[in-house]
């Protein structure tokens, strides 16, 4: 699993690199670069997992071109075509993955945190790649689905008939709630998400039953399930991850 680990945490900090800073080729290369330095550091040095390593940091640096060049040129299926490919491949050839070990495996074996007290280093990589792919990526992946389902055009995002512009706390809420999934389910309580779940939908309902203007109200709606659903997949596919 050592290999979905790199992917998931090159992409994800490729992602927050480009929600800092939103600049041409930088952020990718830098979550390529990211994913590369943690598989040294990880001891994954044999001639696979280095062959493995240049594949992802190819497919980090694709994702980060494909998803600037989608938001711009309304090509959202793109990048959702290559993570999804890339994503079945890494699972299909994850058996072949080497053991993390290396300089994590060692500070993991001096147990300097108690809530990391009997966690080798492949599933404490995956841990830290999922956590980071709650934070920004999963922003991303909401907004290219989106855009692949017509429901946001990326041409209009920031214009005055964009639903996002009416909900602006679901790109910090989105975060925050998939951190609070991946929590209870790592903790083994899954079943209370649905009290976020429930939450959430409380918190939008007035505004999303208002009469005035029942066309936009109902953009809003369709907003606001289509992208809280995915938003709420990326958690849940972590935590199947972390169970395989």
């Amino acid at each position: 699993m050592s290999w979905i680990a790199l992917l998931m945490a090159g992409i994800a900090v490729a992602d927050i690199g480009h929600s800092i800073r939103p600049v041409r080729i930088v952020p990718e290369c830098i979550g390529a670069g990211v994913a590369v330095l943690l598989g040294v550091l990880c001891g994954l040095t044999e001639l696979r997992d280095v062959l493995a390593l240049v594949v992802i940091a190819a497919v980090v640096i694709a994702w980060g071109i494909t998803v600037r060049e989608g938001f711009g040129r309304n090509e959202a299926s793109v990048p959702l075509a290559l993570i999804g490919a890339a994503f079945v491949v890494a699972i299909a050839v994850a058996p072949a993955a080497g053991h993390a070990d290396g300089v994590l495996g060692d500070w993991l074996a001096r147990d300097p945190l108690p809530v990391l007290r009997g966690v080798d280093a492949d599933r404490a990589l995956m841990l830290g790649a999922a956590f980071l792919v709650q934070l920004s990526t999963g922003n991303v992946l909401v907004r290219l689905v989106l855009a692949a389902t017509g429901t946001v055009n990326p041409l209009k995002v920031g214009g005055a008939d964009d639903p996002q512009m009416q909900l602006k706390g679901g790109r910090l809420l989105g975060p925050m709630e998939r951190v609070f999934i991946l929590g209870l389910g790592l903790a083994g309580h899954l079943t209370a998400a649905s009290i976020v779940i429930a939450a959430k939908g409380l918190l939008r309902f007035p505004e999303l039953q208002s009469k005035p203007d029942q066309e936009r109200i109902h953009q809003l709606t369709e907003y606001f399930l289509v992208g809280s659903f995915v938003s709420w997949l990326v958690p849940l596919g972590s935590l199947v991850l972390l169970a395989t």
